[in-house]
């Protein structure tokens, strides 16, 4: 049977709406893959940032924490592969569009080119803040190389600025926008789930201009969506609330979620949330504990006793009876009673690329950084989070400033791939937990700034092998 999920470019050209959807459902479950959104590219961002530590070294992926990188070992190349694999996939569906209108196709395919150039503004974004400095620190230090059609096996891209990254980045967004699904209601929007829509397109816009500092723009974005009321935030109540939403599919905050099918991208035992869970789970094999909490995060949301958050929280492998320790996460194993998301398997849970939460805190950073604060919105908007610790006082124009946005991301966010990189933008040392094992830190120091070369990965020693036009734009310090 002709599968659903991907076509053979070299036989076959798209000539209707329901072939270009064959193409896309294929794309997004290559974002979904572990090689990315399903586990390397959130793991990566919060295994560095400082709101995760290791118990002991040599159970997986440790060489994150320690930045133990070079471009020939331990260089996380299937980001760069998989990033590209899904760049190449629709730069060939856009030609194949555009060859198919040559041919006098008049079938409307405007949706299908908002939501692949929203995807591709998305996996550039992601690739540039992998192997480019922030835009804030450098933009005029290489970035990643811009594809915008299908390559010849013999092409050799170089490397753009990270400004050019963030120009083409901003361009697709744009020129998407005009033609990608607006939802107007709840039935269209259940439409797009599991997809992109315009709503997630302005998500990412905000996103953006955040990371360039454009406080002006990111904040109108933000306000965009925020203003779309099919989109809600999660209470703290018990059975519709914040901790409930992790036991189900597309909640009333995502704004982007990725699915993971137990038949298709379930990762079983090496899945995003086994990593987090509590080593030796008496309920699963299936909890690997990589990661735990980091104390200075657990103190972080220690500072109500009540945090809602909490409740996703579990006692790690650290734990005593004397004295719990909340470190494990449970978001992407649904519950820490291991429910999932409904499906029949505990790590066959969707990925929640962009939330609702996210986009009131970037509100509130932009509203307060732009160059006339609002304190007004930045409070509002700050507040409608900080709620989830009802014993905090709530944020005033008087007392509001970066670091409390700052502990507020840290804490909604944990789990989701934010916390490296928001430390990067803004330009906070990150200080490391490693006095809970006997962790070799020969890598790196045990505080680090962005100032280290490996606060950026090393371009793949296998991508500059197959393209010698790249070899003399390695990224500082990785030269062998």
């Amino acid at each position: 049977m002709k599968p659903t999920n991907s076509a053979d470019a070299s036989q076959q050209t798209v000539k209707t709406v329901a072939d270009a959807t064959v193409i896309v459902r294929g794309l997004m479950s290559k974002m979904a893959s572990g090689n990315y959104y399903g586990r390397n590219f959130p793991l990566y961002a919060d295994a560095k940032g400082g709101d995760y530590t290791i118990v002991s070294q040599g159970r997986g992926y440790d060489y994150l924490y320690v930045f133990n990188h070079s471009e020939s070992s331990n260089n996380y190349s299937s980001i760069w592969s998989q990033g590209y694999n899904c760049i190449a996939i629709i730069n060939d569906l856009l030609a194949q569009i555009e060859k198919s209108r040559a041919e006098g196709n008049t079938e409307n395919f405007d949706s299908i080119i908002g939501q692949i150039l929203t995807a591709r503004a998305l996996i550039y974004f992601d690739l540039v803040r992998l192997y480019g400095k922030p835009y804030n620190y450098d933009k005029n230090s290489y970035g990643v190389p811009i594809t915008l059609e299908p390559l010849d096996i013999q092409a050799k891209p170089t490397r753009n600025s990270v400004e050019e990254v963030y120009t083409q980045i901003l361009k697709d967004l744009k020129d998407a926008e005009p033609l990608i699904t607006k939802p107007t209601n709840a039935t269209t929007l259940a439409n797009t789930n599991g997809f992109l829509n315009y709503y997630a397109n302005k998500a990412i816009q905000a996103r953006v201009y955040l990371y360039m500092e454009d406080f002006n723009n990111a904040l109108a974005a933000a306000e965009e969506v925020i203003g779309f009321t099919q989109y809600k935030l999660y209470d703290n109540s018990g059975t519709t609330g914040w901790v409930e939403s992790w036991t189900k599919q597309f909640g009333t905050e995502s704004i982007f979620e990725l699915a993971i099918l137990p038949n298709e991208g379930d990762l079983g035992n090496s899945s995003l949330g086994a990593y987090t869970r509590r080593r030796g789970h008496p309920n699963t094999t299936i909890a690997a504990g990589y990661f735990t909490a980091s104390t200075p995060f657990l103190n972080r949301l220690d500072e109500d006793p009540d945090d809602i958050r909490k409740g996703i929280m579990s006692t790690d492998e650290l734990s005593t009876t004397a004295n719990p320790r909340l470190g494990a996460l449970y978001k992407y194993s649904g519950s820490v009673t291991l429910q999932g998301d409904g499906k029949e398997s505990s790590t066959a849970v969707n990925i929640k690329v962009i939330r609702l939460s996210e986009i009131y805190l970037i509100a509130a950073e932009a509203a307060l950084r732009k160059s006339a604060p609002d304190l007004t919105k930045a409070v509002n908007y700050l507040n409608q989070i900080r709620k989830r610790s009802p014993n905090l006082d709530p944020a005033t124009t008087a007392t509001i400033n970066l670091q409390m946005i700052a502990d507020e991301r840290s804490k909604e966010l944990i789990g989701e791939g934010h916390r490296f990189f928001d430390m990067m933008r803004w330009n906070y040392t990150i200080n490391f937990d490693d006095a809970l094992g006997a962790i070799s830190t020969i890598h790196r120091g045990t505080s680090i700034d962005r100032s280290f070369y490996k606060t950026i990965l090393p371009i793949p020693l296998a991508e500059i092998n197959a393209n010698s036009a790249i070899y003399d734009q390695q990224n500082p310090g990785y030269r062998n």
